[in-house]
C-alpha cells in the first residue's frame, strides 16, 4: 500500500512536468487578469474507504465498510508568476471507522498492555457488528495544479501534499448481542462502546494526492504514522482511497 500512495503522488507530479512539457510558454500577464471570482476549493469534503496495512492474523477485518469522512477549510493561493499553480493549507476534522468480523471484539478501555484483539470462537455470543472509531483535528497542505487557472471549475486538477493531525477521540463500538445461532440477546439496538486515546498514536502524518476535473477529485492518503503506538500493538498503517468534492 505504501508503494501504490508513493507511486499515486509520483503520477500527480509527473502530471506537473508533462503540462509544463506540452503547454507553450505562457503569453499572458497574469498580474493584469483578476482571478479574484474563482473559486478557491474553500471547502474540502472526503468520503472513501480505509484499511489497516501490515495487519496480523489477529486483526480480522471485515463485517461492514471500513470509511472516513474528512471535512476541512482550505485557503489557497495562487503562484502570482503562473497562477497554474497554487499552495493551500487549512484545517478540519478526519474520521476513520473500521470494521471488525462479527467473531472478534476489541475494547479500546480495555487494561491490558497491548490493544486485545479477541478473536472469539463460532459457537460464542458475540456482536454482529464492531468498529473503532479515530477522530483527528487535522491541517492539511497541498500544492496544486490547475489547467484552466481562470476557470477552476472546468479544470483539470491535480494536487500532492500531507496532512498532520493530532487525535481528539477513539473509541470502540459493537452492536447487536447475538447468541451462536444468530439470535439477538438484548435487541438490534443494544450498544456497547468504550472511549480511551491510550493505545492510538497521538499524532497522525498522512501524505495525499489528488486528481480531478472540476468540483470531483478522486484522492488516496497514506498514514506514515502507525495506528496504534509504539509497543502497544501490531505496527499497522492506514491507506485511504476515495472521492473529494472541493469548491466555495
Amino acid at each position: 500500500m505504501k508503494k501504490l500512495i508513493l507511486t499515486t503522488i509520483s503520477f500527480v507530479l509527473l502530471g506537473y512536468l508533462v503540462q509544463a512539457q506540452t503547454t507553450p510558454p505562457a503569453t499572458k500577464d497574469w498580474s493584469k487578469i483578476d482571478l479574484s471570482s474563482r473559486a478557491a476549493d474553500h471547502f474540502m469534503i472526503q468520503f472513501g474507504s480505509d484499511s489497516w496495512t501490515s495487519k496480523p492474523d489477529s486483526v480480522k477485518t471485515g463485517g461492514g465498510f471500513s470509511r472516513h469522512f474528512n471535512i476541512y477549510f482550505m485557503y489557497d493561493v495562487p503562484f502570482k508568476t503562473d497562477p497554474h499553480y497554487s499552495v493551500a493549507f487549512g484545517a478540519g476534522v478526519g474520521t476513520s471507522n473500521i470494521f471488525f468480523d462479527d467473531h472478534t471484539f476489541v475494547n479500546v478501555n480495555a487494561p491490558s498492555a497491548t490493544l486485545p484483539f479477541r478473536h472469539l470462537d463460532s459457537t460464542a455470543n458475540h456482536f454482529a457488528k464492531s468498529k473503532i472509531t479515530t477522530i483527528y483535528f487535522q491541517a492539511p497542505v497541498e500544492l496544486r495544479y490547475f489547467t484552466h487557472p481562470e476557470n477552476p471549475s472546468a479544470s483539470w486538477k491535480f494536487a500532492a501534499g500531507l496532512k498532520v493531525g493530532t487525535l481528539l477521540k477513539a473509541y470502540s463500538k459493537s452492536k447487536n448481542y447475538e447468541n451462536a445461532a444468530g439470535n439477538s440477546l438484548y435487541g438490534k439496538t443494544y450498544v456497547e462502546k468504550h472511549m480511551s486515546n491510550r493505545f492510538f498514536n497521538a499524532t497522525n502524518i498522512e501524505l495525499t494526492g489528488r486528481v480531478g476535473y472540476g468540483i470531483v477529485s478522486f484522492d488516496m492518503g497514506y498514514q506514515v504514522t502507525g495506528v496504534l503506538r509504539d509497543g502497544f500493538g501490531p505496527v499497522m498503517n492506514k491507506f485511504s482511497a476515495g472521492l473529494t468534492i472541493s469548491g466555495l
